[in-house]
């Protein structure tokens, strides 16, 4: 019997290899079944988290705009209140406008009649003089050179004398001179330099120089300085130097320019006070017309400050040091109201130096 012929290609082993290839296919279709399972499942995850931080961006968008519109909000509001203060603001100039301008109507008014009044005096004063001329047509008048026509037929017991051959007038220019009070003094301070000179008590200073003026004698020499923070001639160019009387334009031009200072700024007695020993030689006469104890010492401060009453007080005693011996001192004193302890102290200062001390009435002279 033949042997039989050996073939690797025979039907066995094709079906093991189709077995074979069989198993891999199979085993390749779970691993893609279940790749695929494990793909769609992370594709779920991945897709709902992509709708949650959809979401997040989408609340944030809103919460955006709701922020945005809320801040929108709040600028139309500041806008307005901006506007709503500006209208305030001028509502509150406008009304201050007013009322400035109804103080200076009821100040213009008061002047008014004040300025009736004192022609209506002049006008009897003048008939009056005229009738005493027609009865004495020879008066004596003296060695005055000048003369003051006061408001109505008044004498005055005043225990001043002019005399001395070299008068120094002394007229305190500081704010508080424009009024009798500290609201007075406030509310002419806010006013144009023009009204401040028509200010009644400054007005009442300025006569009682005038005043002054008509008792000195030809022959004498004269002075008028104005001081607040400094002291200075009124006259220009004039510091330190004495003036003769002659004809009597030297006290005109001295009155015209007493006339144009505007009370201002504070007051330093230690300023007028040194001002007197640069006079050569020193006067043997002062008058020195103020209304109360000075708000500044030697130094001038650097900047506005209240100044309390003691302080003043202080302030004055060490002015009076610097004062030339026996030089009399007449003070006229226009007594402001919260400064009670001026009157004794500057009557003080008037018996000390054997000068006089005198408080003017509002009608005076």
């Amino acid at each position: 019997m033949a042997r039989r012929q050996f073939n690797v290609f025979n039907l066995s082993f094709l079906d093991v290899m189709s077995c074979g290839l069989g198993a891999v296919v199979l085993f390749f279709m779970v691993i893609n079944a279940q790749v695929a399972s494990r793909a769609n499942l992370a594709n779920q995850e991945l897709l709902a988290e992509t709708n949650r931080i959809e979401e997040e961006v989408l609340d944030g968008r809103k919460k955006m705009v709701r922020v945005r519109n809320a801040l929108e909000s709040k600028r139309e509001e500041q806008v307005k209140a901006e506007g709503e203060a500006r209208r305030i603001q001028e509502m509150i100039r406008v009304i201050e406008e007013e009322l400035a301008q109804l103080d200076q109507r009821s100040l213009a008014r008061e002047d008014s009649i004040e300025d009736l009044m004192s022609d209506i005096k002049r006008l009897e004063e003048a008939k009056k003089r005229l009738s005493a001329q027609t009865d004495d047509p020879t008066p004596d008048t003296g060695q005055r050179i000048r003369t003051f026509i006061g408001d109505g037929n008044r004498q005055y017991l005043t225990g001043m004398k002019m005399g001395g051959q070299r008068v120094l007038i002394l007229v305190d220019a500081s704010t508080s001179m424009l009024g009798r009070t500290y609201v007075n003094v406030l509310r002419f301070r806010n006013m144009p330099d023009a009204r401040k000179r028509r200010a009644p008590k400054w007005q009442q200073t300025i006569r009682t120089v005038d005043w002054l003026a008509t008792q000195i004698t030809p022959g004498t020499r004269f002075q008028i300085y104005t001081f607040n923070e400094q002291a200075r001639s009124v006259l220009k160019d004039t510091d330190g130097e004495w003036l003769e009387v002659s004809d009597g334009s030297e006290l005109e031009k001295a009155i015209t320019a007493l006339e144009l200072v505007v009370p201002e700024k504070g007051s330093s007695l230690h300023a007028a006070f040194a001002a007197i020993r640069e006079l050569d030689p020193l006067p043997d006469n002062i008058y020195l017309l103020t209304d109360g104890l000075p708000t500044q010492g030697k130094d001038v401060p650097g900047k506005v400050q209240k100044v309390k009453p003691e302080r003043r007080s202080t302030f004055f005693q060490q002015a009076v040091k610097t004062l030339p011996r026996k030089v009399p001192v007449n003070v006229l004193l226009y007594p402001m109201d919260g400064d009670p302890a001026a009157p004794g102290l500057f009557w003080g200062l008037a018996l000390s130096t054997r000068g006089s001390f005198l408080t003017p009435s509002r009608d005076w002279p």
